[in-house]
């Protein structure tokens, strides 16, 4: 491998976030047994908080950004990764306490790789990426606790985004009527397209103020907390399950527990971060065979090299993305 090589690095000066391009080496990245020559990255709403400081995500700098990352062993402490193997690693620190994918080599504590299952290749793996793998995580969690399509259409939210349109492929290829919940009247064509059965405009939703709603949905996958949250457990069907994986709209849950103990609706955290490492091969595994995206395709709707990387911060935080951004990495961009 080169002595220095591109990467996109995550600064704090003078209580700022810059973030920029540098050349760096091996040894200015963080420790771990697995070197990884990168081949694609993908773009977050979470790394476009980090890269702009919009959010607090770093808990030390400078760092590499990049939650997510593909490619092949260039170095291996671990006999139990060969050189030139393709893997995958999401979550694990990634752009949070350690350096993450925006760079061309990434150095990782073994336990963190994942190798790349059978059927994926490192560009279809972004594609799904740290979205991919929580929604589907989510759903392993919601069929765990008795969620299936008989109880009813589940509904998600944010749905026109990374998270929301990869719980809509995969729900709908598990047989679920699936309601899109979306600001993005514009966006129909989409979400029909990758499997969703009809829309819900949220700035349209009279959410109510009663402690339990009409009963309407069998489940749902919430990105958004806030007032949706609340609305979604309120009008969510006896035994039905909401998936809660982001706060969007808000962190706070004003409500009573009359969903819980009435209607017996469970409220199910997912964390894609902090993840055992046998829960991420079997979510991987899953992503590879039963729970595979069927529409990848067209929920990638923008393909970046890494030096275009910068222009992709603003559109995510501003909500104007579909889908997902993966970023192709193995071009220098400083």
């Amino acid at each position: 491998m080169p002595e220095q090589f591109s990467a996109y690095r995550i600064h704090q000066r003078d209580g700022r976030i810059e973030a920029q391009f540098e050349r760096i080496g091996l040894d200015d990245l963080s420790a771990g047994e697995v070197v990884i020559r990168v081949a694609y990255s993908s773009v977050n709403y979470k790394d476009a908080l980090a890269a702009t400081g919009a959010g607090r995500i770093l808990r030390r700098y400078p760092l590499v950004g990049g939650i997510d990352l593909a490619g092949t062993v260039e170095q291996s402490a671990d006999a139990a990764y060969r050189v030139g193997e393709p893997v995958l690693v999401t979550g694990c620190g990634l752009s949070e306490t350690r350096d993450g994918g925006y760079a061309q080599f990434a150095r990782v504590p073994s336990e963190a790789v994942v190798p790349l299952p059978p059927g994926l290749d490192t560009a279809a793996a972004m594609a799904i990426g740290t979205a991919g793998y929580t929604a589907a995580r989510a759903i392993m969690r919601m069929e765990r606790a008795g969620q299936t399509p008989a109880l009813g259409p589940v509904v998600v939210s944010g749905a026109s985004g990374g998270v929301g349109s990869l719980a809509i492929d995969l729900l709908a290829g598990r047989g679920y009527e699936v309601v899109a919940l979306t600001g993005k009247r514009d966006a129909e064509d989409y979400l029909r397209a990758i499997g969703a059965t009809r829309l819900l405009i949220r700035g349209e939703l009279p959410y109510g103020r009663q402690p339990l709603e009409s009963a309407r949905w069998g489940g749902a996958i919430d990105t958004l907390g806030g007032e949706t949250l609340s609305w979604l457990l309120r009008s969510t069907r006896d035994g039905g399950n909401v998936a809660s994986i982001g706060l969007a709209a808000g962190a706070e849950l004003q409500m009573t527990v009359m969903p819980f103990i009435l209607r017996e609706v469970s409220l199910l955290g997912v964390n894609s971060v902090s993840n055992t490492r046998e829960s991420r091969l079997a979510v991987w595994a899953r992503l590879a065979g039963d729970l595979r995206p069927r529409h990848l395709d067209r929920i990638v709707t923008r393909r970046i090299q890494f030096r275009e990387l910068p222009s992709a911060f603003a559109d995510h935080l501003g909500g104007r993305v579909l889908g997902r951004t993966v970023v192709r990495m193995d071009e220098a961009a400083a």
